[in-house]
């Protein structure tokens, strides 16, 4: 059986966007491949994060993670500073990487093309770890957003020459772009990704919104004046984005939809769509008040280190033998 990983970073509230466009998907691929899935928690402190928002955050992205529907049985779900091979060969990866690849990379292209400041050394050198996370489980496949293919792009590049340098080590991933919902966007500005550091809340819809609210903002979505139903991503962005919401809770081709609303308008689309973001909201989160109170996240997480340690640990005794760190 094939291997796949990814991970989700514990800053904020995780959103519908993170659901549709990653947690789903891993859900429906943990039958056909052996998945890993862990909490990023090291990529979170690139900047500054506050303590006692962290653990929260970190304790409902396990939660969160069980009520969409992984299975502990088959899915290894665990958290990344717990597992401390990540850092052993995040660093090793950052000393086989070069300063021109990381000076690319989105995040820190971004905020330097903006004058930002501040900006952390761990900001500029997180690929690296990204690519250690990657590479320590020898994953087949990684499951990205379309922004995100350069860092499994970056991860090929430093597996290849490592193994180029040092004979045959890591695994060479693929990234994994879903078809349907691989990207959604704010509900107040469809040309930029629904994100958990939106600054406008009526532009997220968060996991843990009250149903209720997350339907306002539904219906307060941004569309446009063409007064047409169609998926045109570039002319009408915010008709596209909720057909794709639609689309990725009830299961219907988007041309499906399309065609039910010829003639219709935007209003009973709006109201379709808050509906299945209610309903869907209002199950999951009993789900997750029930994981909550049980206490099941600690033992699952406590499980999914152990079998992650282990594999881990076997990676990267080869990588030290390699690369000289073995002596005896």
């Amino acid at each position: 059986m094939k291997r796949m990983l990814s991970g989700i970073k514990p800053t904020g509230r995780l959103t519908l966007g993170n659901y549709i466009g990653a947690i789903r998907n891993f859900v429906a691929y943990q039958d056909d491949y052996e998945m890993f899935v862990f909490i990023a928690n090291m990529h979170a402190i690139t900047v500054a994060q506050d303590k006692a928002e962290l653990k929260k955050n970190t304790r409902d992205v396990i939660a969160l993670y069980l009520a969409c529907g992984l299975d502990p049985e088959k899915t290894t779900i665990f958290l990344q500073s717990d597992v401390h091979e990540h850092a052993e060969l995040g660093w090793i990866m950052t000393c086989n990487s070069y300063m021109g690849e990381l000076q690319r990379m989105t995040q820190y292209k971004d905020k330097t093309a903006k004058g930002e400041t501040g900006i952390t050394a761990g900001l500029f050198t997180y690929p690296s770890l990204m690519a250690a996370d990657i590479l320590l489980y020898d994953a087949d496949y990684v499951p990205v957003g379309v922004d995100q293919k350069q860092h499994v792009e970056l991860t090929r590049n430093l597996a290849e020459r490592f193994n180029n340098r040092y004979g045959d080590t890591f695994t060479i991933p693929e990234p994994l772009v879903a078809k349907v919902g691989a990207k959604i966007y704010s509900l107040q500005d469809p040309t930029k990704k629904m994100s958990k550091s939106e600054d406008n809340p009526k532009g997220t819809i968060d996991l843990l919104d009250e149903p209720a609210v997350a339907r306002k903002k539904i219906m307060s979505a941004v569309t446009d004046s063409l007064g047409i139903i169609q998926y045109e991503p570039e002319k009408q962005p915010g008709i596209a984005n909720l057909l794709t919401i639609l689309s990725s809770l009830n299961g219907e081709e988007i041309d499906h939809i399309v065609a039910r609303y010829e003639g219709k308008g935007y209003g009973e689309l709006k109201k379709e769509v808050g509906q299945a973001v209610f309903d869907f909201l209002t199950e999951l989160q009993i789900k997750y008040h029930e994981i909550i109170k049980s206490g099941a996240a600690e033992k699952v997480i406590k499980e999914g280190n152990e079998k992650a340690s282990y594999f881990a640990h076997k990676k990267l005794m080869k990588v030290k033998k390699k690369i000289g760190f073995q002596i005896f």
